[in-house]
């Protein structure tokens, strides 16, 4: 590891990321930080031409940030078996979980037991599946939608640390998606579940979703693991809104063996939009 790898790591992990992040998050809800609004546009060069209101009507920087987008912006693939994005965002890796692990950077992997935290009853079921991670930049757009229809019956929480998920935490810090905080949505279809994974990171204030108010990550008291079922189930429709990320991190689908096929022009550092399609599903082995 080259000297200058090594301060970056040694102040990675030295970093009250918790903290700060939370401090970042609250600063960001306060009415003065409206002000910052356009200078943030700048240097991330955001559009607001799909932007659903008007920026003086922003409340907060936080309120811009997970700003929703005009009906129809983002058309949902119309193909009943498509699979599409959940997210705006940047490929970073795809592929096959082989014996139970899953790519983080070229050299580098990470385990799907330490992903789902030892829940051998999706473990067992994603190992030799796919997965895909995306990556969210601080111009993205950062709702989160369904990428298949299906329904909730359980989400889980895990606890973890907030390292960055931007290239130096990724190539840095081995078996960072399952170090940081993990929010983990199960949508099961006929074919089997679907996990839509939402990986904290620094500056994150909190991850939410939209069907549960009372989930809220990264919270002032360390809380616990957390299991929770949903009876009914939630219901949604391919394209639905999930949650939301306050401030950009990372998401992680994981898919079992034969459920779907990957789209020929997925590629990694291919940019993709909320709604368009990654893969098929592969009705013939569902």
């Amino acid at each position: 590891m080259k000297m200058n790898d090594k301060f970056i790591m040694y102040g990675l992990k030295l970093l009250p990321k918790k903290r700060l992040s939370r401090f970042i998050g609250s600063m960001a809800r306060k009415s003065f930080s409206r002000h910052f609004i356009r200078l943030y546009m700048r240097l991330f060069s955001i559009d607001l031409s799909d932007v659903k209101k008007p920026i003086h009507e922003f409340e907060h920087l936080l309120d811009f940030f997970i700003r929703e987008l005009k009906p129809g912006s983002r058309p949902i693939a119309s193909d009943q078996d498509a699979i599409v994005s959940p997210v705006d965002g940047v490929i970073s890796q795809f592929g096959t979980i082989r014996n139970g692990e899953l790519i983080q950077a070229k050299g580098i992997n990470y385990t799907l037991e330490e992903l789902l935290d030892g829940n051998r009853a999706y473990i067992d079921q994603f190992n030799g599946g796919q997965f895909i991670t995306i990556y969210l930049s601080p111009k993205d757009y950062h709702r989160i939608h369904a990428p298949v229809s299906g329904q909730v019956k359980q989400i889980s929480y895990f606890p973890g640390a907030l390292y960055p998920v931007n290239e130096a935490g990724v190539r840095l810090i081995p078996g960072l998606f399952a170090k940081n905080e993990r929010l983990v949505t199960f949508i099961e279809r006929e074919s089997g579940p679907v996990a839509l994974i939402k990986v904290g990171a620094t500056n994150v204030g909190s991850i939410r979703l939209s069907f549960d108010d009372e989930i809220i990550t990264n919270p002032a008291r360390e809380k616990q693991k957390l299991d929770k079922l949903y009876h009914p189930p939630i219901s949604f429709a391919k394209g639905d809104e999930v949650g939301w990320f306050e401030f950009g991190s990372t998401i992680i689908l994981l898919f079992r063996p034969n459920q779907m096929k990957w789209m020929d022009a997925i590629e990694e550092g291919k940019s993709v939009r909320m709604g368009e399609c990654i893969a098929q599903s592969d009705i013939s082995n569902s």
